[in-house]
C-alpha cells in the first residue's frame, strides 16, 4: 500500500494557479438603459488568484494580463473590468443603473471570461463549473466594494475573499502527465450578483491541475460533508473525505483530510511494470508461479503464497485429486481441442497436447482458452479472461532486450534458500537493492544472497522471482522430476513443431530467453496480467 499525503490550504488566501493568458474583450452585453461608468479597482493581497510558490503556507498573489472581475449592483450583473500588468489595475466600464450610496459587489470567477453569456441590469445570477480544473484553479472570490457607488466616483478598492478552499495533493510516484481525478464532490456553484455564493447538487469529478507529484484543486465551502470521495490516477486509486465541521464562515479552515491511496495494480499481482515489445506495451507478473489446487472438495486454481514457494516432487503424478504447478504445456483445464488438457494429464506423446487440436496453434489463438491465464484464479481477482502467458517474443524482450532505468533487466539470486532468476521492473532503482552480476546468463545462484527480509523490499519495488522448481518427464516408461531446486523452466504461449513449444530456461550456470521442450513435460507457468492505460 503506497501512501500519499494530502495538505488543505485554506483560510482568507487560497494557493491556485495562474491560467492561460486572455485577449482582452471588446464589449459587453448590455440592456438597452444606463449609460457607461469607467471606474478602476485596486485589489490587495485578501487571497484569490495565486501561484503555488508556497512562503510560510501562503502564496503570492499574481494576476495575469485579462483577467476579469465581474460588477454587481442591486443584485444584478452590471459589467466586468480587466486586468492591466503594467498598471495592475483592475480598470473597465459599468452600467450607470448601478445603485448610488450602495457598494459594488465584485466577483471573481478565476479570471475567465464569462461576459457574453451576461446582461447588464439583467442576469443576477451564473452558474459556474469548477469540474475541468486542468488548465487552471477555478477560484471563487467575492467582495463588496470598501466605498458606496457613485457615478462620478471613477476608483475602486476591495479585499476579495474566497468562497472555496484549494487543496493540495502530493501523489508520490504518480507519473508527470497523468490525470488525477476526484470523484464525490459538488461541481457546481450558483454565483449571486449580490455576493453570495450557493453549492449545486450535482457532485461529479474534479480533474485536478499541474503535472508531477504535486496536484491542487479547488473544493467548494459549505457542502456537506464528503465521507466516499475517491481518486484516481494511473497506477493509484484511493479515498478521502472532508468532515462537515472544516467549515467556517464560507471558508476551509480546519479540514483534517486524509487521503490513502493504493496501487490499482490487479489483484495477485506484483507492483512493477515490464515492457514487452518496442510498442512499449507492459504487464504485471502474477505474485507467484500457478498451481492447480485438485485435493480441494471444489479443485481451483492459484498462485503460490510466495514467489519461492513451488510443490517440486510432492505433487501429483497424473492423479486427478492432486496439487500440481508443473504442467504440460496448454493443460488449462478447458477442452479446448486437445487430447490432454486437463492440469493432472500425463502423457508421454506430445501430440496429445496440440492447442486446439492443431500442430502449429499457440495458446493465445482460437479462443484463448488453452492458456492457463483464462481461468479464474482465486487470489488473482477469480475472473476469467484476466491473465495470460508470455510468448517467446515477450520472454525474449524482457530478458534481452528491454530498456530499464538501470540497464539492469535480471540477476541470478538465491532468495530465502531458494535458486531462481530476479527480474527487474523498467523503473528499478538500485538504491533500492545493489545486485551483483546483472545480465549475466552465466552468473551463479550465489552471485546474490537475499533473505526473506531483505526481498520483501525489492518485492514492494516491483521486482519479481522465478524459482527454479524443476520439471517433470517421462524416462524410459516412467515419470519422474527432475532438477528441482538447480533448475528453472517457464512455458511460453508459443509453439515450435509437431513436438515442442518454446519456454525459457535457466540454471546456476547459464540462462537461455527462449528454448524448445517437448510439450508433454511438466514446467513451471508464471502468469502475467496487461497494464491498462
Amino acid at each position: 500500500m503506497k501512501k500519499l499525503s494530502l495538505i488543505a490550504l485554506a483560510c482568507l488566501m487560497v494557493l491556485g494557479l495562474a491560467q492561460c493568458k486572455k485577449n482582452e474583450p471588446t464589449n459587453n452585453n448590455t440592456a438597452d438603459n444606463g449609460n457607461r461608468v469607467s471606474i478602476t479597482l485596486t485589489l490587495d493581497k485578501g487571497g484569490q488568484r495565486v501561484h503555488p510558490e508556497e512562503e510560510n503556507g501562503l502564496a503570492n498573489v499574481v494576476y495575469d494580463n485579462g483577467d476579469m472581475v465581474y460588477v454587481g449592483s442591486n443584485g444584478k450583473y452590471m459589467g466586468y473590468l480587466t486586468y492591466n500588468g503594467g498598471s495592475h489595475l483592475f480598470a473597465g466600464s459599468i452600467n450607470d443603473a448601478a445603485t448610488e450610496g450602495e457598494p459594488l459587489q465584485f466577483i471573481f470567477m478565476g479570471g475567465q471570461n464569462f461576459h457574453a453569456n451576461l446582461t447588464e441590469n439583467i442576469t443576477t445570477e451564473y452558474l459556474f463549473n469548477i469540474g475541468n480544473q486542468s488548465n487552471g484553479i477555478a477560484v471563487i472570490s467575492c467582495a463588496a466594494s470598501n466605498e458606496n457607488f457613485s457615478a462620478t466616483k471613477s476608483d475602486y478598492t476591495a479585499t476579495l475573499r474566497n468562497k472555496c478552499a484549494l487543496v493540495k495533493f502530493d501523489l508520490g510516484e504518480v507519473s508527470a502527465d497523468a490525470a488525477i481525478t476526484l470523484t464525490g464532490v459538488k461541481t457546481q456553484a450558483t454565483i449571486g450578483f449580490d455576493g453570495t455564493v450557493t453549492n449545486g447538487t450535482t457532485t461529479g469529478d474534479i480533474v485536478t491541475y499541474g503535472t508531477g507529484s504535486t496536484r491542487y484543486a479547488v473544493v467548494l465551502s459549505d457542502q456537506a460533508a464528503v465521507t466516499n470521495g475517491t481518486i484516481s490516477a494511473e497506477g493509484y486509486e484511493g479515498t478521502f473525505s472532508i468532515p462537515s465541521a472544516a467549515y467556517t464562515n464560507g471558508f476551509l479552515t480546519d479540514a483534517t483530510m486524509t487521503l490513502t491511496a493504493t496501487s490499482s495494480v490487479p489483484t495477485g499481482a506484483i507492483n512493477g511494470k515490464f515492457t514487452i515489445n518496442s510498442n512499449n506495451d507492459q504487464v504485471y507478473f502474477s505474485q507467484g508461479n500457478l498451481q492447480y489446487i485438485g485435493s480441494a472438495a471444489t479443485p481451483y486454481w492459484k498462485f503460490a503464497n510466495h514467489q519461492w514457494d513451488y510443490l517440486g516432487d510432492g505433487q501429483g503424478a497424473g492423479v486427478e485429486t492432486a496439487d500440481y504447478d508443473l504442467f504440460g504445456w496448454g493443460t488449462s483445464g478447458y477442452n479446448h481441442g486437445a487430447t490432454c488438457y486437463q492440469p493432472w494429464s500425463w502423457d508421454n506423446n506430445s501430440s496429445k497436447y496440440y492447442a486446439y487440436g492443431g500442430i502449429y496453434n499457440n495458446l493465445f489463438d482460437e479462443s484463448g482458452k488453452a492458456d492457463w491465464g483464462y481461468n479464474a484464479i482465486s487470489n488473482g481477482g477469480g475472473e476469467e479472461n484476466k491473465w495470460r502467458t508470455l510468448s517467446r517474443p515477450e520472454w525474449v524482450y524482457i530478458l534481452d532486450t528491454r530498456a530499464t532505468s538501470t540497464g539492469i533487466r535480471y540477476a541470478k539470486a538465491k532468495v530465502n534458500d531458494v535458486n531462481g532468476v530476479i527480474l527487474l521492473p523498467d523503473d528499478w532503482s538500485s538504491e533500492t537493492y545493489s545486485l551483483s552480476n546483472t545480465n549475466s546468463s552465466g552468473a551463479s545462484y550465489s552471485s546474490n544472497t537475499i533473505s526473506a527480509t531483505q526481498w520483501s523490499t525489492l518485492e514492494q519495488a516491483g521486482a519479481v522471482f522465478l524459482p527454479a522448481a524443476g520439471k517433470r518427464k517421462f524416462t524410459d516408461s516412467h515419470t519422474g522430476f527432475h532438477d528441482v531446486g538447480s533448475k528453472g523452466y517457464y512455458w511460453s504461449a508459443s509453439h515450435e513443431d509437431q513436438y515442442g513449444a518454446k519456454c525459457m530456461s535457466f540454471d546456476g550456470s547459464n540462462l537461455q530467453s527462449y528454448v524448445k521442450y517437448e510439450r508433454h513435460h511438466g514446467q513451471s507457468v508464471r502468469l502475467v496480467r496487461p497494464v491498462e492505460n
